[in-house]
């Protein structure tokens, strides 16, 4: 038998990179996971605009109206992680197909949806769904590009995300606008042609699908955080009436077994050695504060100014802009800035910047002008979270091993939609209680007239606003003293 020397081992060829499909159809996987990443990226920013029109339509309460976002991000945060194992574990396009189909699937309920409740299980069956969606389109993109040609296929996508993030709450502001109080059942119902040109698109194109994972599912860690979550959320909704305590409990004990668990599981789904290093734990606390702010801000803005200031949902969706507009022409220049100076510092004085902004919308929330005083802030708003994004990416990744990057990342993201879950649960009783306290008719975000329910209402927001930017600031002061 002859042997093969080192040398002839090192002159091999390199072994050919086998991709999900032939190399001509790649471009048609790469527009399938920019049009299934704008379903799932439009509908967290469409759905902040519409709420009004969704609470007035099925004659929601405001947890209800909380719910309707919260039902979504609490299987979303629960499950994404999971999500990503699975594709990695029967296959990526197979499980990113079944998330979109799935996916679809939802928003035609929640388009048809006639009630509140219909609506909740409708938007927690999208957010099951999405938790294997979302993480597909990446990990879809990575099996189908080789290295070589992976950054450039990566930055397609993220460029045509921000875009599509950026219009979406755009044309549906138009669409709400210009149409009656059933319009936002439209907004839903579109991901059906979106959804049909996705699976189309990989139906073309995929030909190999490798299963590249036996690792054994934490099923356990994600039903433990999955309860836990949901009995935080829920105590925080309730939190003015004084039921609150057996729920919080509830969610305390879940943690703390689901902590036991992960620390015990030989395969965790959130791997606990990671936050032994200081930066990635700094990193992580820093992102849930500041995305618990920007959730906050995003959800009762739109609410505030819509229902009581008379500001019409094209323009309240003018407010989401600045953020889209500026990550995606700075994060470039950004992370080489963070390349070379290192990444805290930048990420402190982003988060410090939205702090600021925040704080300004306390100030001149009374005012009630939109245009002069809520814009400008956002503008701000929306450069300090542009210093943010790409360098808190690079803080995270390069807080731990290489071969640890994609369950730092799926961590990282998991954290930051539950930041959302937990602001919209907490911020609601926030606003509820001020509103109360400041002699208001009614219930914070309901559309009505009168010009002490416009008071309240906006007493609400002042309430969210400052809280906003202490979190914002807390998240600031984390990264500042951090050895990142």
């Amino acid at each position: 038998m002859t042997k093969t020397s080192p040398a002839s081992q090192s002159s091999a060829a390199p072994v050919a990179f086998e991709g999900t499909c032939p190399d001509r159809a790649r471009p048609l996987v790469l527009a399938a996971c920019i049009v299934a990443s704008a379903m799932g990226f439009i509908d967290g920013t469409v759905v902040s605009i519409a709420l009004p029109a969704m609470r007035e339509s099925l004659g929601a309460s405001l947890p209800q109206a909380q719910w309707f976002s919260n039902a979504y991000m609490l299987f979303l945060s629960a499950l994404i992680l999971a999500g990503g194992a699975v594709g990695d574990k029967l296959g990526q396009a197979r499980v990113f197909k079944w998330g979109i189909a799935a996916f679809v699937v939802a928003s035609l309920a929640c388009a048809f949806a006639p009630s509140p409740e219909f609506m909740i299980a409708a938007r927690a069956a999208k957010g099951m769904a999405a938790a294997f969606m979302v993480p597909g389109s990446l990990a879809l993109i990575s099996r189908t590009y080789p290295r070589a040609e992976r950054g450039r296929a990566i930055g397609i996508w993220a460029a045509a995300s921000a875009l599509t993030t950026a219009a979406g709450p755009i044309i549906g502001g138009i669409v709400l606008t210009a149409g009656g109080p059933e319009m936002w059942r439209w907004i839903f119902a579109v991901n059906l042609p979106l959804g049909l040109l996705a699976l189309g698109l990989l139906a073309r194109a995929i030909t190999r699908d490798p299963a590249a994972d036996e690792t054994p599912l934490d099923w356990q860690g994600a039903l433990l955080a999955t309860a836990a979550l949901a009995a935080l959320a829920w105590g925080l909704t309730i939190l003015q009436t004084g039921a609150a305590l057996p729920y919080l409990l509830g969610a305390l004990a879940f943690g703390a077994a689901f902590l036991w668990h992960e620390a015990r599981s030989p395969h965790p789904m959130m791997p606990l050695s990671l936050f032994r290093s200081p930066v990635f734990a700094a990193a992580n606390a820093a992102t849930f504060l500041l995305y618990m702010s920007l959730a906050a801000i995003m959800f009762f803005l739109p609410m505030t100014v819509i229902t009581t200031w008379g500001v019409s949902e094209i323009e309240a969706a003018a407010a989401f802009a600045p953020l889209s507009v500026f990550i995606s022409t700075l994060s470039s220049w950004v992370g080489r800035l963070a390349d070379r100076h290192g990444p805290a510092r930048i990420i402190a004085a982003g988060a410090g910047i939205v702090a600021l902004s925040y704080a300004a919308l306390a100030a001149t929330a009374p005012l009630q002008n939109f245009w002069f005083a809520v814009m400008p802030a956002m503008v701000v708003t929306g450069f300090g979270m542009a210093l943010v994004v790409a360098p808190l990416s690079t803080a995270v990744m390069t807080a731990v091993e290489d071969s640890q990057n994609g369950i730092a990342s799926g961590i990282n993201n998991a954290l930051s939609r539950m930041a959302s879950l937990v602001a919209i649960a907490a911020f609601g009783s926030v606003a509820a209680i001020a509103y109360g306290a400041a002699g208001g008719p009614a219930s914070f975000g309901e559309d009505m007239g009168g010009a002490l329910h416009a008071a309240a209402t906006t007493m609400g927001f002042v309430w969210t606003a400052a809280l906003s930017s202490a979190l914002a600031a807390g998240s600031a002061a984390i990264m500042w003293y951090s050895r990142g």
